[in-house]
């Protein structure tokens, strides 16, 4: 059998195999076939092959961040908690504590069909107006899923900080943004209105706090669709999960959206964007399926621009630091500060 890719050293194919025979997971024997697929910035997929099955291994990348290992852990913990639950997800199939084995912990999860979208849209999606429609509908019903997990009866406690969550967020995310200013070359001031939208946010503080699960990047490049049926496969990259109030998830989502009248500098996710939902539906929605009110759902979507720019930053400010490309550094940063002009023009309306 011929040598498969070690993928610049991120798999190694003897530890690799040697941990599966010991576990419970699809297929016999070795792995005979593997292949890298499309992933976050943070992380590495790849899609494997053995004895005619299939499962996907998730891992960090070769160069670990402090706390790489934990993440893994912890996405996994999410994805086993939501087991049973109404939430599309990827069945987990293996988890490895042991960062010996491949250098970073890891987990074996169920392979899902479908796309990520991002730019044109494939088959029935770009063809029929009802798919495309649905798409913001699927969103929107995975969000309120999720926000009927209760995250104490599944086993996730700890998992973060409920405890005066609302009121904590604005230091949090500011204090992220702060910690680049170590990292050498970074522009500390470029990014705008930090100290505006930090100030309106702890200002108008939401009445109506709740805490439950939240995926914390809840958008199209973290959920894939069935190219059978207008629906949603799984959501993924559950990296960012923790404790909070489950609107957020609707504020990204919200986030990421597009419509006349958004700040320049943004173009649709995908193409053709025409008959997708608007904003104002997609609250409804929510609404209707959480049962819960959107009064204050503007507090939600200016903390998603806020709290996304402040971690977008980050790969720019590793990017000046040459622990990352360029030109991702700069693509990064345009859309950092389009979400911060995104969130002054909340704020002003």
């Amino acid at each position: 059998m011929p040598a498969i890719d070690d993928f610049g050293g991120l798999i190694d194919w003897s530890g690799l195999n040697a941990w599966i025979a010991g576990q419970h997971v699809p297929g016999a024997g070795p792995v005979t076939a593997a292949r890298k697929l499309a992933g976050g910035i943070q992380n590495n997929v790849f899609l494997l092959e053995r004895g005619g099955d299939s499962m996907v291994l998730r891992r960090p990348t070769k160069q670990l961040r402090a706390n790489s290992n934990e993440t893994m852990l912890r996405e996994a913990r999410v994805l086993n908690a939501l087991s049973g639950s109404a939430v599309p997800h990827p069945a987990v199939y293996a988890v490895c504590d042991d960062p010996g084995v491949l250098g970073a912990c890891f987990y074996l999860m169920e392979p899902l069909d479908g796309f990520a979208p991002s730019g044109q849209l494939p088959g029935r999606y770009a063809a029929d107006a009802a798919w495309r429609r649905s798409m913001g509908e699927e969103m929107v019903r995975a969000a309120g899923a999720l926000a009927a997990v209760d995250p104490l009866a599944v086993g996730l406690q700890g998992l973060g900080k409920p405890d005066d969550w609302h009121e904590r967020q604005v230091g949090r995310w500011r204090s992220q943004l702060d910690g680049y200013r170590s990292l050498p070359n970074y522009d500390a001031g470029g990014l705008p209105h930090v100290d505006e939208v930090g100030r309106w946010l702890s200002d108008q503080l939401p009445k109506d706090r709740r805490i439950g699960l939240i995926h914390g990047d809840l958008q199209f490049a973290n959920v894939l669709f069935s190219l059978d049926s207008p629906r949603i496969s799984g959501v993924v990259d559950w990296e960012l999960a923790t404790l909070g109030d489950p609107l957020l998830d609707l504020g990204w989502v919200l986030g990421s959206w597009w419509e006349k009248g958004d700040p320049d500098g943004k173009r649709p996710l995908v193409a053709p964007w025409e008959d997708f939902m608007s904003r104002a539906e997609l609250a409804r929605l929510y609404g209707e399926v959480t049962g819960r009110s959107m009064e204050e759902l503007p507090w939600y979507c200016t903390l998603a621009c806020y709290k996304l720019a402040c971690l977008l930053e980050g790969t720019y400010a590793r990017s000046r630091a040459g622990q990352a490309p360029a030109h991702i550094g700069e693509q990064i940063r345009a859309y950092a500060i389009w979400q911060m002009r995104k969130a002054m023009q909340i704020i002003s309306n």
